[in-house]
């Protein structure tokens, strides 16, 4: 884990901590990376909650209920299926925050209208849902540690 994806779970266990919430993370592209950075503090249990790694479909609507119309009317990777990612992570895990992640990491499964380092955010905060888009450029790994990146310093920006 980078200094700064550290530094950033540090603080989001300060912010978490502070309120007395818990944290749940639904995952696509990431395949858990941002579960992974989280429990890699040490007394992460008083603030993290669980994680899912949806990486197929079939796990998205059979863990976190998303509606596999969704799915097959706007794909695995957009805005409604990372909102009810984000949703369903939260209800399922009882949790007052939720981050979730869908996205192209790469290098193959791009397409015109989502290339390669397309990620679609879902974040639940006190009951409050948003979503957004980002495009990271780089190999796999890469896209994928930027999106961990922006996933944590985004949940902070919502908790400020």
């Amino acid at each position: 884990m980078s200094g700064t994806t550290r530094a950033l779970c540090e603080r989001l266990a300060q912010q978490l901590l502070a309120r007395g919430w818990m944290l749940a993370t639904a995952e696509s592209c990431t395949g858990g990376l941002i579960a992974a950075a989280c429990t890699d503090l040490s007394g992460s249990s008083n603030w993290f909650e669980r994680g899912f790694v949806t990486y197929s479909n079939e796990a998205k609507t059979e863990l976190l209920g998303v509606d596999p119309a969704l799915i097959a009317q706007h794909g695995a990777v957009s805005e409604v299926v990372a909102r009810a990612m984000a949703f369903g992570a939260v209800r399922h895990a009882h949790a007052q925050v939720g981050v979730a992640v869908t996205g192209v990491a790469g290098p193959t499964g791009g397409s015109a209208d989502k290339p390669v380092g397309t990620v679609w955010f879902g974040f639940q905060v006190d009951g409050r849902l948003t979503s957004e888009t980002r495009r990271f450029d780089g190999d796999r790994a890469a896209v994928r540690a930027a999106t961990v990146e922006h996933a944590l310093r985004r949940l902070l920006e919502l908790l400020a």
